[in-house]
């Protein structure tokens, strides 16, 4: 009787032994997203924690201002872009670990209104004297931003639009300016207005690729976050084939890439 007894004993010290082990080896990382990847961000971050003992704090926001945050000492463990230039001037100035460079998605963007008979599903609504206000994202901070103007470039649309141009700080606020409808219409990002792989709201254009650059999306390692497991080991999943699901369901397109996080 005594022996077992002191065998449950042992059991319970070695369970508690093991939770100790692993509650100490859990870190937490500070992530900062491009405003675009919001909602993918928002189910990816549960399905990481549940596979994972470690956990992320993520902050929203436009890349032109995290960069010059990172540049000021912000204490970010990694970042998820809305481009890749950004990302490789970390890179170019030290701020970032070498080699962790990488595509995570291709971003989509498309011209959207929350009126459904507004957009017939082709641009010829930017041309005409049926809205006062498009929006778009600040091309000097935002990625999407400079593709809208690119291609409002390639439509030879600049002179008509220019004066009804409303910017927002980043794609979030542009799509805010559109959704309250103090846009009638705006370019924002696909993943925004996509849900259950179509767009259910409103009316659109989804703008051709060749219209402008590709949204190449990169994230990175930081400097800051060189040992922090949590962050090294989110880059790692967001590379895996669940994660690639969920950021595809939010309409992406995915990137082949080859090159691996450092440990």
């Amino acid at each position: 009787m005594f022996k077992k007894i002191n065998l449950v004993f042992k059991l319970v010290a070695v369970i508690e032994l093991c939770f100790t082990v692993n509650i100490s080896h859990a870190e937490e990382a500070i992530i900062a997203v491009a405003s675009n990847f919001s909602a993918p961000m928002k189910a990816l971050v549960p399905l990481f924690e549940q596979e994972s003992q470690h956990r992320i704090q993520a902050t929203y926001g436009a890349t032109g201002k995290f960069y010059a945050q990172i540049k000021q000492g912000a204490p970010f463990d990694a970042l998820l872009a809305a481009d890749e230039a950004t990302p490789q001037l970390l890179m170019d100035n030290q701020l970032a670990v070498n080699t962790s460079q990488f595509t995570y998605a291709v971003g989509r963007l498309v011209l959207w209104s929350n009126n459904p008979a507004l957009i017939d599903g082709s641009p010829q609504i930017l041309s005409s004297e049926r809205y006062k206000h498009l929006a778009i994202a600040n091309p000097k901070l935002a990625p999407y931003g400079l593709a809208a103007k690119k291609v409002i470039a390639n439509l030879g649309l600049t002179a008509q639009v220019d004066n009804r141009i409303v910017m927002g700080e980043n794609i979030a606020q542009t799509y805010q300016f559109v959704q309250t409808g103090n846009a009638e219409l705006g370019f924002v990002a696909l993943s925004q207005v996509i849900k259950n792989g179509k767009i259910e709201l409103g009316s659109y254009w989804q703008v051709p690729s060749e219209l402008h650059l590709p949204i190449k999306q990169d994230a990175l390692l930081l400097k800051k976050g060189a040992q922090n497991e949590a962050a090294k080991t989110f880059l790692t999943f967001l590379k895996s084939a669940k994660a690639r699901a969920v950021i595809q369901s939010y309409g992406y397109n995915l990137y082949v890439y080859s090159i691996r996080v450092n440990h």
